[in-house]
């Protein structure tokens, strides 16, 4: 049973600036149907913030009966990789959403083309000489109006001439542009003569070498959007001041369809990175392992790293959607990763550090078996077998030899519960020529099986244990926040990473029972944490990544 919910069945009451948009829209008949679409470019991985834009735009759809489209904005040639498409349909549909239609930009490049040479018909665009620098110097500042290019003015002929040679690639990268012509003495700096197309010859992940002029994102876009059928255009803040350009292009193209662009505050969450520039940077300079690396904000990492989508989804339905940017607590995301795990993981024992600890007067050669309840959240998963032993292994942070005060676990001459079985009391510590604890020699109450006393006498502390013999060997991953400033964005980024956020404990000690966990099922560790199955190491040996601890015990600078 699932306990999250998605915008697809939230209270439709509880509305959204964007939902009222879109009744308006539907009620006034600019549009009888909702149509979004999930646009990302295919230059790497998804991230966090990317979630978001998912469960906006086919949370919408799947609220007002309409579809969501896939459309990779394939326009940069130099940076995208058919690895990045594969990764992109695998996020989505691992967060739980599949699209009505899978649509590329590249899809459209001959109508593109076409509707670029009906702008220069029009009059209303212009091949120009200047290079990226020299544009930048024309167009002037936020308090000064641009320069006219003196290629402004020519002929529609010329025009025409000169972007055919470029299509036909006469023209070496940087040479030629093809530019609006709107006004460059617009108070936005997007709308003064913004390219529409450039140079660029290289090869295509989808086209090959077809094409050696690609549109600009301001130009494919909106008519990607009007060609579709696109109702509302939703995306990101930093496209509001594009929102005239997205409009222009529409309006002098006289396009069938006038797609209706809505902006968003972005996802933003402290202790990470969303750049996918900075992401780039450490999978290339290997401060990562790869892209799905458990610490990176990716969705393949997070993936990896064992989160619930369902958890992910609930996360993003409760940050809302807003107008204004803001940061979120990451602390935030993990409640909702925990609240989920609590009620779905089975728990386990599992020694992380061990510590022999051997029972002096229980008898040799004999195993017990204790029944312990597999989720307390959960009656229906049952329970399982549990093999306990004269010789167990216990948490080395479970025994003090000289306590403090608040100090209620296994110490000489104390006595402690142990999880499901008996109560036992520390009689003898053995210590190697170091003077490092070894091994405990201990006494157990018979009469207190199941960790209950029949005489009424309680004990305050209760560690977990693991059968000596029947130990499961295994690789554990412990995996925390990648960068240990909030704000990792300031200066270097590199500069703020958390040199512990990945520790691997070679031989943890783990019950029988997962000996045979299966690669990606999660547990909770009991006492230690929620983890997942990632399969198995060379030797044979399970591994587990920690997906989150029991509690936010992160601390700030740490």
């Amino acid at each position: 049973m699932e306990r999250v919910e998605t915008a697809a069945n939230t209270d439709r009451e509880s509305k959204n600036f964007i939902e009222h948009f879109i009744e308006e829209d539907l009620a006034n008949g600019r549009f009888n149907t909702v149509q979004t679409r999930f646009p990302p470019e295919p230059n790497g991985y998804l991230h966090l913030g990317h979630a978001k834009a998912i469960c906006l735009n086919f949370g919408l759809a799947q609220k007002y009966g309409g579809v969501c489209n896939l459309r990779f904005d394939d326009t940069n040639p130099e940076k995208e990789d058919q690895e990045f498409v594969e990764s992109i349909k695998e996020d989505i549909r691992w967060l739980g959403f599949d699209w009505e239609h899978m649509y590329f930009a590249s899809d459209y490049f001959p109508q593109l083309y076409a509707l670029a040479e009906k702008l220069i018909e029009k009059g209303m665009a212009y091949v120009c000489d200047l290079n990226a620098e020299e544009i930048r110097a024309y167009r002037g500042t936020l308090t000064e109006p641009g320069k006219e290019s003196p290629y402004r003015n020519r002929s529609v002929e010329e025009n025409l001439e000169l972007f055919r040679r470029m299509r036909a690639g006469e023209f070496p990268d940087g040479s030629h542009t093809l530019r609006a012509k709107i006004d460059m003495a617009s108070p936005n700096l997007n709308m003064r003569d913004p390219v529409l197309y450039r140079i660029q010859h290289a090869h295509h992940h989808r086209t090959g070498d077809e094409w050696c002029i690609y549109p600009m994102y301001d130009f494919a876009h909106p008519l990607s959007d009007s060609l579709e059928g696109v109702t509302f255009s939703i995306c990101t803040l930093e496209f509001e001041a594009h929102r005239p350009l997205y409009e222009w292009c529409l309006n002098a193209l006289d396009m069938p369809l006038k797609s209706r662009q809505i902006e968003f505050a972005r996802l933003n969450v402290n202790y990470n990175v969303m750049s996918k520039r900075k992401l780039k940077r450490m999978v290339d300079e290997g401060i990562v392992d790869g892209w799905d690396d458990p610490r990176m904000p990716t969705l393949s990492g997070l993936r990896h790293r064992g989160y619930p989508p369902e958890a992910l989804r609930a996360f993003c339905e409760s940050v809302g959607v807003a107008k204004a940017d803001s940061i979120v607590d990451m602390a935030q995301l993990e409640f909702f990763v925990r609240d989920h795990l609590n009620y779905t993981a089975q728990r386990r024992m599992a020694v992380l550090d061990p510590l022999k600890v051997t029972i002096t007067n229980y008898p040799e050669g004999q195993t017990e078996i204790f029944e312990a309840v597999n989720n307390p959240e959960r009656e229906a998963d049952g329970k399982r077998e549990v093999v306990f032993s004269r010789d167990l292994y216990i948490e080395r942070s479970d025994f003090m030899e000289h306590p403090t005060k608040k100090f209620h676990r296994l110490s000489p001459g104390k006595e402690i519960r142990l999880q499901h079985a008996y109560y036992i009391t520390c009689d003898e510590v053995i210590k190697d020529e170091q003077g490092n604890v070894v091994e405990l020699l201990c006494s157990y109450d018979p009469a207190s099986r199941g960790g209950w006393s029949p005489d009424g006498r309680k004990v305050k502390g209760t560690a977990h244990w693991v059968s000596a013999a029947a130990a499961v060997d295994s690789e554990v991953r412990l995996y925390s926040r990648l960068f240990a400033d909030e704000n990792p964005n300031d200066g270097d980024f590199t500069d703020h990473l958390n040199p512990d956020s990945l520790v691997i404990i070679p031989h943890a000690k783990l019950e029988k029972s997962l000996a045979s966990a299966e690669q990606g099922t999660r547990y909770q560790f009991l006492r230690q944490g929620y983890f997942v199955c990632d399969g198995k190491n060379k030797e044979g040996q399970p591994v587990f990544h920690r997906i989150v601890s029991l509690k936010d015990s992160f601390k700030k600078g740490n």
